[in-house]
C-alpha cells in the first residue's frame, strides 16, 4: 500500500494518506496574536482546507490530539470546537496542557481521519 505525503518540508509533512486513512501535522494559528478561540478558530479553518485537499471532511473525524499552552482555557477553546464538530461524530480526543514551542501559540491541534 502506498504513502502519500502532501505538503512535506524538512521536518514534516501537513498531510500523510496511507489508504483509506489521512492524518494531519499538528496546526496551529497563523495570527497568533488573538486568544484561544480566536486561534482555535484559525486551526479548525486550516483543518477543513487540509481534509478537503485529503479527499475527507470532519465528518469522518477518528481522533484527535489538542495541546493548550493554558489548560484554564479549556472552556473557551471547547466552545469553538463544539460549535465546529459535526454532531454525533466527535472523535476520540485528548487534550492536555503543553509547553508550546513558541510563547504566543495557544493551541495546538492534530487529526486523524477516514477517507
Amino acid at each position: 500500500m502506498t504513502v502519500e505525503h502532501i505538503n512535506p518540508t524538512g521536518h514534516l509533512s501537513q498531510i500523510v494518506i496511507h489508504g483509506d486513512t489521512v492524518y494531519l501535522a499538528g496546526m496551529t494559528a497563523p495570527d497568533k496574536s488573538q486568544d484561544v478561540q480566536g486561534q482555535t478558530r484559525q486551526v479548525l479553518e486550516i483543518i477543513d482546507g487540509l481534509l478537503a485537499r485529503a479527499g475527507t471532511d470532519k465528518g469522518a473525524l477518528l481522533t484527535a490530539n489538542i495541546w493548550l499552552k493554558d489548560i484554564n482555557d479549556w472552556g473557551r477553546m471547547n466552545e469553538v470546537w463544539n460549535a465546529w464538530v459535526v454532531p454525533g461524530k466527535a472523535p476520540a480526543r485528548a487534550t492536555v496542557e503543553a509547553n508550546m514551542a513558541k510563547p504566543d501559540v495557544l493551541v495546538e491541534i492534530m487529526i486523524q481521519a477516514a477517507k
